[in-house]
């Protein structure tokens, strides 16, 4: 077991080394059950977020953790907490603002035509902390204040349990609510009372819009009940390797209705990957009549 110290308030305590075969059957883990890519250059990463974890189980080294985590009796529970600590978690409001935009001005307008007043269903997968979903419900209901009858659902999902927990409390410092114009801040957010602290929650009527629970891509029943008629995944598929995007970006085709449209990061492309969506506008993509 390899260990070294570190000082913290006055307080020696020992850090635990993770050896390269521990990582690879860490990675190897990770990637079967939620399909999460770890490579090598990560090793040092996931040996610092997990040290916590290991002195809070009372644990003196990853071999002592990696059998705690296989053991069936243990797996399922510390599998959540695994994920919550190794996952990265990187999200804004009005994140990629173009995406918003072309919501509003070329998917929405069309849809309205075509499908009346039946309820637009909307998927944020990937939704972090709730910015997104949150986001999208400010900008849903703008819209249907000059659209009668207009009605919206938004089903916002996290493998991590951490910060769907942030998510549901709908609070945020107020320098996180920066790129929320004006207007909108003043209609949807809340100040707390205790002005000093800087904290402000989104309002009842958007929190009514958006329904949080915890979903791992890998699970055979994602639990969707209805067709969707909006994806937002965006800066999500590129922590899985190519085989399982496109399995994953398969199983999205099979859940959105025709015509439906699917959101994708930047930084993501479906180009070369065997999916029948068409390209509508940068990292917008449309589902085949």
């Amino acid at each position: 077991m390899l260990m070294s110290r570190e000082k913290s308030h006055g307080f020696e305590h020992s850090l635990v080394r993770m050896s390269s075969r521990e990582f690879t059957s860490l990675s190897r883990f990770i990637y079967e059950q939620c399909g999460i890519r770890m490579p090598e250059v990560k090793k040092t990463m996931l040996e610092g977020r997990l040290q916590k974890r290991l002195r809070m189980l009372g644990l003196r080294s990853f071999a002592d953790y990696i059998e705690y985590l296989f053991n069936p009796a243990e797996n399922n529970q510390e599998l959540v907490q695994m994920i919550d600590l190794v996952t990265t978690n990187k999200t804004d409001f009005f994140r990629e603002p173009d995406h918003f935009d072309y919501l509003r001005e070329k998917v929405l307008p069309p849809w309205c035509e075509k499908c009346g007043t039946r309820r637009l269903m909307v998927w944020s997968a990937g939704c972090s902390t709730g910015q997104e979903p949150y986001t999208l419900a400010m900008v849903l209901n703008e819209f249907a204040a000059s659209r009668p009858g207009f009605d919206f659902q938004i089903l916002a999902t996290d493998i991590s349990t951490r910060v769907l927990e942030q998510a549901r409390k709908a609070v945020y410092h107020e320098d996180l609510l920066e790129p929320v114009p004006s207007v909108l801040k003043t209609k949807y957010l809340l100040r707390s009372k205790d002005r000093q602290s800087g904290l402000v929650r989104i309002g009842p009527q958007l929190r009514a819009k958006v329904r949080f629970r915890r979903l791992n891509f890998l699970d055979e029943d994602f639990g969707l009940r209805e067709p969707l008629d909006i994806i937002f995944c965006r800066n999500v598929i590129i922590y899985f390797d190519r085989p399982t995007q496109v399995r994953l970006l398969q199983r999205f085709y099979g859940h959105m209705r025709p015509g439906a449209h699917i959101f994708m990061g930047h930084s993501e492309t479906l180009s070369g990957l065997d999916v029948p969506l068409v390209s509508v506008a940068s990292t917008v993509y449309r589902k085949i009549q």
